[in-house]
């Protein structure tokens, strides 16, 4: 962490036509902040992180590990034993506790520093940002080379392309780990969720899949209906019913009069919702010391590579990875 210092660091504004404005930064290639006018046309801060960019680089914030709107790989989620095979040949992996890779290893795609390729400006800004994962770097086979999209449309939508190629067969399984409060600030508590998914993967005491899907009817977590999120600590592994192009889940927050809907790509979609935050830093706004956001991850089935029933995470040589995320959001 200390080899990448303050001077490094750089912000690219994205400013849409009506003043919504999404700011990136090239250090894990982060969503670091969305602000949008509410119902009382307040311009807020929709996305939880640390205020200053120099904190997203401190051995704190590494130690702290909660990824705070960074693109995730190689591999999100975690994979079970720090290891997986690809035909014959055995990889090893760094364990953050015993038994349990997680977030791609020790210093995993959201600690790099990613080269700021092109930004484009006017109607639907973007920017596009790239990193060269060399062979073995966290065990990983392959040099895999992966771009970030971040684009910012008049609409007020959020749209995310990654994409990856490989020298060698690897794995790979990327998403993005934005935390959203839709009031700008306090509790996520009154937030209404909604999440097409009938079924939930089950995971064991190490939130490991077991392999086996739970069927959400009657459950606590079947948010198939919109739901008050209240004061519930969720770090679940949704099973989508629905696929591209079609809302996979939203979030309402009536204060706000925020709406923010969620499409993808993906098989499946994490949502963690944490009980608290660390205090370690300042946050761009204020928000309260229990249940102060919620993170909803799209991506492939952790720990996919040792389950023959979980789709492939393999891209091979000549092949393209693509994960496409929209986040729209519109006012009531």
């Amino acid at each position: 962490m200390n080899e990448i210092q303050k001077s490094d660091l750089k912000i690219i504004d994205l400013v849409n036509s009506h003043g919504s404005k999404l700011q990136i930064l090239n250090f894990g290639a982060t969503i670091f902040s969305f602000k949008m006018h509410d119902k009382n046309n307040d311009l807020i801060n929709l996305v939880v992180g640390p205020g200053n960019s120099e904190d997203y680089i401190s051995e704190e914030y590494r130690t702290e590990n909660r990824c705070f709107g960074a693109t995730i790989g190689r591999f999100a989620g975690r994979i079970a034993n720090g290891k997986f095979k690809i035909e014959d040949e055995e990889y090893e992996l760094y364990e953050h506790e015993e038994g349990v890779h997680l977030h791609g290893g020790e210093f995993g795609f959201q600690y790099k520093l990613w080269e700021v390729e092109k930004v484009k400006e006017g109607e639907n800004p973007s920017v596009t940002l790239s990193y060269t994962s060399e062979h073995l770097e966290e065990g990983y086979p392959g040099t895999l080379q992966v771009k970030a999209k971040y684009t910012l449309t008049e609409e007020d939508e959020i749209k995310i392309a990654y994409s990856a190629k490989t020298d060698k067969a690897t794995i790979v399984n990327l998403t993005n780990h934005s935390y959203f409060n839709l009031n700008g600030g306090g509790s996520v508590s009154d937030h209404f969720m909604q999440v097409h998914a009938s079924k939930i993967l089950e995971l064991d005491d190490n939130n490991l899949p077991t392999g086996n899907l739970t069927k959400l009817k009657n459950s606590p977590k079947d948010y198939r209906e919109n739901k008050l999120l209240g004061n519930r600590e969720l770090d679940d592994v949704f099973v989508l019913d629905v696929m591209e192009n079609e809302v996979q889940a939203q979030l309402f927050a009536p204060l706000s009069g925020i709406k923010m809907r969620l499409s993808s790509n993906q098989p499946v979609l994490v949502v963690y919702s944490p009980e608290n935050l660390p205090d370690t830093w300042n946050y761009h706004s204020e928000i309260d010391k229990k249940y102060p956001a919620v993170a909803l991850e799209v991506q492939n089935y952790p720990d996919a590579p040792n389950f023959r029933n979980f789709p492939s995470s393999l891209l091979k040589p000549g092949e393209l990875y693509e994960n496409n995320i929209t986040f729209a959001f519109s006012v009531k």
